[in-house]
């Protein structure tokens, strides 16, 4: 219900900006009513693979396919729902001033479509920035995107995803968007796609409006 408090786990997957990088840009966010129903697939693979994993944590990038599939399996069961906005930063001919510009605009972008249907909501994202004025910017870029959306109520942390199960699961969720987009391989994406309420494909040409 619209008027309940939801809680959200932002992550990305690929790099920002061109030389070098990937083609595309993924942001995916996970939400939910109980942020246990995003935990408790973690912990059951964890149970299951947690000796094996080097950082202490699952990230999708170095899961086996096996176990990867098995997770967002489990995740697509559970009362969650998927938003996600991917750049194509192939098309990009002008960029913006500062490279990073590409990753705050399109985490606002899919935090707004996440606040139009859920405008109570504790936002929680993998901490990117060790820089604290960067992560101010981030937040700012944010809250000034959803301006224009009444009766909200926000709450912004950005932590880091060893401590917090939930963003490892959206981890995952966004390896599988950047599967179907960077790789051509839409098996991962399919497993979840039930629970994908808006995906947005960003094709800018000049960043620098």
């Amino acid at each position: 219900m619209p008027d309940l408090m939801h809680f959200a786990f932002i992550d990305e997957s690929g790099t920002v900006g061109i030389p070098g990088g990937t083609h595309f840009l993924v942001v995916a966010l996970l939400s939910t009513g109980q942020p246990r129903e995003i935990e408790l697939p973690i912990r059951h693979a964890m149970k299951k693979y947690g000796p094996s994993l080097s950082r202490g944590e699952i990230k999708a990038a170095n899961f086996e396919e096996k176990a990867i599939t098995r997770l967002l399996t489990e995740i697509a069961k559970e009362n969650v729902s998927i938003f996600a906005t991917i750049v194509d930063q192939s098309v990009i001919v002008k960029p913006p001033a500062e490279m990073e510009e590409i990753y705050r605009r399109a985490v606002s972008k899919t935090v707004y479509k996440l606040v139009e249907q859920c405008p109570r909501v504790n936002i929680c994202l993998d901490r990117r920035y060790t820089n604290e004025r960067h992560r101010f910017e981030l937040e700012s870029k944010i809250r000034e995107s959803i301006q224009d959306l009444p009766q909200k109520v926000v709450m912004i942390q950005q932590e880091n995803s060893i401590s917090r199960k939930e963003l490892q699961a959206v981890d995952a969720v966004a390896w599988a968007f950047f599967q179907k987009y960077e790789r051509d391989n839409a098996s991962f994406y399919e497993l979840i796609s039930s629970k994908i309420i808006a995906e947005e494909i960003i094709q800018e040409r000049d960043w620098t409006k």
